[in-house]
């Protein structure tokens, strides 16, 4: 009769391999939210992009819409009025770009900087 070696985990590398995956768990919770906000940031500038005569409206009013659709999706911790620019060169720009920092672990933080531009309608 033959005799089958068992194989499998043990319990030093099962400890491992679950120290490892509640890691990424936690770097995954700590990253999750930055981009959940940003794909917040990208929603409204689509929306306000979209609206039609928004091209037309002054600087001022465009950043006031953009503010309020973050504000009502509770995403506008990290975007301000001054990362918002508007530029106008064969058409009108949206432009967002803003950087957030969050701490991880001790002094060890993690930096995420987003950069997007639409064209508004006419």
């Amino acid at each position: 009769m033959k005799t089958q070696k068992q194989g499998g985990l043990t319990l030093i590398s099962f400890i491992f391999v679950l120290a490892f995956v509640i890691f990424v768990s936690y770097i995954g919770m700590k990253i999750g939210p930055i981009y959940m906000e940003y794909y917040s940031v990208v929603s409204a500038m689509n929306g306000v992009a979209s609206e039609r005569g928004s091209a037309n409206l002054s600087p001022y009013d465009v950043r006031v819409k953009v503010l309020n659709r973050l504000y009502v999706s509770y995403s506008a911790e990290n975007v301000k009025e001054k990362h918002i620019k508007l530029t106008r060169n064969n058409g009108v720009n949206l432009r967002i770009a803003y950087e957030v920092r969050k701490p991880v672990i001790g002094n060890l933080d993690v930096v995420a900087k987003f950069d997007r531009s639409v064209r508004l309608a006419n």
